[in-house]
């Protein structure tokens, strides 16, 4: 009886906006699998008629993953190929994808990249921002405390960074940046390799201005780089503190030590690894002296 040979996961890019943007290796693949994977069935099905594409379909999405991801386990582990794809881009990245493509590599199924697309690589080389050192962020969060704490942490990167943005709240974004850095560097690109491709660059108050005026539509990715804080005495309350102190404020007001650690970092514009290590060099200092006091 012959021992059947387990099938392969491909992940495979598809075009972000430009059919013509599909490479000929992709079509292939797609071409020759047993089944496609697709976070959108009726998107991806647009695109498997344009290039003549007969593969079965079958969805996978980010509210039935779970399940999903295990039938497409058990297909490949029988001796299928399959090819996991989202709406536009590379999958697994701010997409559907990552959870699949743990379990495969844990149940040893081999697992192939086919490149293609993917629209936050296509902003940044474009943006005029530094490329040799960059950061993706992915989606920010909604809320305007939590959006702004982030922006900090990622700005203490020293880097370029890259994050995706909905049309509808590109403005409140922009506010964001302008309120918590007194000078920044953007590029908001907009319908990316489709017909109404733009890029505006410039500070957050110009682009404010500009789409005040013409409100943006299309998905947005932004580009960001040359951020330097803004320095309001409300947010220097720690001014004059050391590290230790500083940590150990949060700390008396409920907060973790992982916690206390990463607010630190984000007030001071430090590596969260900096502050980790400030901080628990003086806590042993701390224990030792207590340690010989009570010897």
């Amino acid at each position: 009886m012959d021992i059947l040979q387990q099938g392969t996961l491909y992940l495979v890019a598809t075009p972000i906006g430009n059919l013509e943007d599909m490479t000929f290796r992709a079509v292939r693949i797609l071409s020759e699998v047993d089944v496609i994977a697709a976070e959108d069935t009726r998107v991806t099905q647009k695109l498997c008629r344009h290039y003549e594409i007969r593969t079965p379909l079958t969805s996978y999405h980010e509210h039935n993953k779970e399940e999903s991801g295990q039938v497409l386990l058990e297909r490949i582990k029988e001796g299928e190929n399959v090819a996991l794809v989202s709406d536009a881009g590379t999958p697994a990245v701010s997409d559907p994808g990552y959870e699949l493509v743990v379990a495969a590599v844990r149940e040893g199924i081999p697992v192939v990249p086919i490149p293609g697309a993917n629209a936050a690589i296509t902003a940044l080389i474009a943006s005029a921002s530094p490329t040799d050192s960059f950061g993706f962020v992915g989606f920010l969060p909604r809320k305007s405390k939590e959006k702004k704490d982030r922006m900090k942490e990622v700005a203490a990167w020293g880097m370029t960074w890259v994050f995706y943005e909905s049309p509808h709240r590109v403005k409140d974004t922009l506010t964001a940046l302008n309120e918590t850095f007194s000078e920044c560097q953007v590029t908001v690109a907009r319908e990316l390799t489709k017909k109404f491709e733009t890029f505006h660059r410039g500070t957050p108050t110009e682009l404010l201005q500009y789409f005040d005026e013409h409100a943006p539509r299309g998905e947005c990715c932004f580009v960001v780089n040359g951020c330097v804080a803004s320095a309001k005495e409300d947010e220097l309350w720690w001014e004059g503190l050391s590290i230790y102190d500083h940590v150990k404020t949060y700390v008396a007001k409920g907060e973790t030590d992982k916690t206390a650690i990463k607010r630190a970092a984000v007030d001071r514009q430090m590596a969260k690894r900096e502050v980790y290590g400030a901080y628990h060099v003086t806590t042993s200092k701390y224990l030792k002296i207590i340690k010989k006091n009570n010897t």
